[in-house]
């Protein structure tokens, strides 16, 4: 084996050993890539699920907000109503004391005048009697 052959061959495996080491790195900075995406691409979805839950928070706070104050109107207008219907309902007792004070006089009226109408005919007929 000449010293040219040795030469070439330690080249040669130099060379491989060089390339070897060269892709090894290169297989270690693709992990390293690989990590730092997938790391940034989790950091990125944890921070848009944060966002999410805010926004889904926001919306639900709201509703609930909306559906108290719908709650509470209704209250009032329950409350609103019940007040009118006392109010209807004292209004009608009133107005049946006067219908049954004006029946009372009515009818006391139309005794009364009955009874004259009587007594009149009365004096009449025993006038031309």
């Amino acid at each position: 084996v000449n010293d040219e052959e040795l030469k070439k061959r330690i080249a040669e495996e130099l060379a491989l050993e060089r390339a070897r080491r060269d892709s090894e790195a290169q297989k270690r900075r693709l992990k390293q890539e690989q990590a730092y995406v997938r790391d940034e691409f989790g950091r990125l979805l944890e921070r848009e699920r944060i966002s999410s839950n805010e926004h889904l928070t926001r919306a639900i706070l709201r509703e609930r907000a909306a559906t108290e104050e719908e709650r509470q109107k209704a209250q009032r207008f329950a409350k609103q109503l019940e007040e009118k219907d006392r109010e209807l309902k004292k209004h009608d007792a009133y107005y049946k004391e006067q219908l049954a004070r004006l029946e009372e006089r009515s009818a006391q009226f139309y005794k009364v005048t009955t009874e004259q109408y009587q007594k009149a005919a009365d004096e009449v007929s025993s006038r031309f009697k």
